[in-house]
């Protein structure tokens, strides 16, 4: 037997920071990037004696999570005390919420392995706070502990086991990240764990039923690390099993650097973290309206946008997805077009190529743009009407980009319009035929390709400001079409 003869089935476990300025329970600062441990308090560093007060944004973001996935509010859901003795985790023991979470049975859709619509199943999203992060150093061969993200709200997003491959796995992943995105719940970045994933992974010969037994990946923080990581344990599990082996049930880390996944503890059960209520928070009670006022004030979601774009503006799915997966540049691209009501092809090749090539360069975002949208939308009718060359545009649009000007006053001031004339362009035509006599013969006798030739020659000679359309009608009406 081989990899091809076993079925992975995988579930994910994602930790998502949400972004409010202060932490679940304190006031400090959730800024990342800060020294370490200066956004700290009695609360956070889990002091005797301090009470834990709940923030209510974290609420409202996590409800707005939970209904754009499609869950179930709960009205009534209980905070939960897991308990576990790491050095990042000052009070021993973490505030999260176990049997009663505030949001349950959700879904998210996306691309299988086979292009196909497949709808995973969300298991629950609860609230928690995060740990801290511990800091090895190799070479002094030390251990220190920064608490500043001890306490920074969570949700954490549970799957069910319904992903089949890891190529699915990734694709789950960002259609999630897109979401929260959209939401303005989570900033999605994985390099600063913002966004994390844990991957239950197990196999088992294709068409049994029984899952096999599964094993955690922890804190996996890319997406191409998501999938070596999958694949590498698939293929572990796949060689253990077929070598008389049994796949022990533990927790994993995947090791970057080697491309495999390395052994951390045995996993632990529910019960080995002794969950009880938490005595210092009341259970949570959503009021009523509250989900129903949170959902009237949800966006558009990146897979109906994204269906929107295809069907409404007719643009292929490649092109869509670019312009779908930042709401900021989706909404900008519509109020372009809104100004412009040209081809929106045409306009998204300007968005997925001159535009997001130069915000690349200059290192920045769409908030920083000093021009506007109608700016932009009179550009693309410039070329419409040809008075700039696509190539000429793209020059005054880097200027656009840099000053914010006006583009028919760049357009002016470097002299890049076309000539409209159409008696330079005859001249311009009758002196390239007269020059290029064995062109013209090759085109009367049958030749036709000759006509790019010619064309270019004009547009040589006019210094590329001729109008195509004038030159082409020009050369076709001297050469007898």
């Amino acid at each position: 037997m081989s990899v091809s003869d076993f079925q992975p089935v995988i579930g994910l476990e994602v930790h998502a920071q949400l972004l409010t300025r202060s932490k679940i329970f304190c006031g400090c600062s959730t800024e990342f990037g800060a020294p370490p441990n200066a956004h700290t308090c009695a609360v956070c560093l889990g002091m005797p004696g301090v009470l834990p007060v709940l923030n209510q944004t974290v609420v409202e973001f996590a409800v707005r999570a939970g209904r754009a996935l499609g869950c179930r509010i709960n009205p009534v859901s209980v905070w939960s005390r897991k308990n576990y003795f790491y050095p990042d985790l000052p009070k021993g023991y973490q505030i999260s919420q176990y049997d009663q979470p505030l949001c349950s049975h959700g879904a998210l859709e996306i691309d299988g392995d086979d292009g196909a619509p497949r709808t995973i199943r969300i298991l629950r999203i609860h609230l928690e706070e995060d740990a801290g992060k511990n800091v090895h150093d190799s070479g002094g061969g030390e251990s220190l502990v920064d608490l500043n993200r001890s306490g920074v709200p969570l949700v954490e997003i549970v799957s069910e086991p319904d992903l089949r491959s890891s190529a699915e796995a990734v694709e789950y992943l960002k259609a999630l990240r897109d979401v929260l995105v959209y939401l303005g719940v989570n900033d999605g970045n994985l390099e600063e764990g913002s966004f994390r994933c844990d991957a239950n992974v197990s196999v088992m010969p294709k068409g049994a039923s029984k899952f096999g037994q599964r094993v955690e990946l922890k804190n996996i923080n890319s997406f191409r690390f998501v999938q070596k990581a999958i694949d590498y344990e698939i293929g572990r599990q796949v060689e253990l099993i077929e070598s008389g082996g049994k796949v022990a049930q533990e927790t994993r880390q995947f090791d970057s650097v080697r491309g495999e996944t390395r052994s951390m503890r045995s996993k632990e059960e529910a019960h080995d973290y002794r969950y009880f209520p938490e005595p210092d928070l009341p259970p949570l009670r959503i009021p009523p309206g509250y989900v129903e006022r949170i959902e009237r004030e949800l966006p558009e979601l990146p897979r109906a946008k994204l269906q929107r774009f295809t069907g409404t503006y007719g643009l292929p799915a490649y092109d869509a997805k670019i312009l779908v997966s930042d709401r900021a540049l989706a909404d900008f691209f519509e109020k372009v077009q809104s100004a412009y009501g040209g081809p929106a092809k045409k306009l998204a090749n300007w968005f997925t190529g001159e535009l997001l090539r130069l915000l690349k360069e200059e290192s920045t975002g769409l908030g920083a743009l000093k021009f506007s949208p109608d700016q932009f939308a009179a550009l693309l009718k410039l070329v419409d009407a040809g008075e700039l060359s696509n190539n000429a545009a793209k020059d005054v649009f880097a200027e656009m980009f840099r000053t914010g000007r006006a583009p028919k006053d760049i357009a002016q001031e470097k002299g890049l319009g076309q000539v409209q004339d159409s008696g330079a362009v005859e001249a311009a035509v009758g002196a390239v035929l007269a020059a290029n006599p064995g062109e013209v013969e090759k085109y009367r006798a049958g030749k036709k390709q000759v006509l790019g030739f010619l064309v270019g020659q004009v547009m040589k000679a006019m210094k590329g400001k001729g109008n195509p359309a004038l030159v082409n009608a020009a050369l076709k009406a001297k050469l007898g079409e």
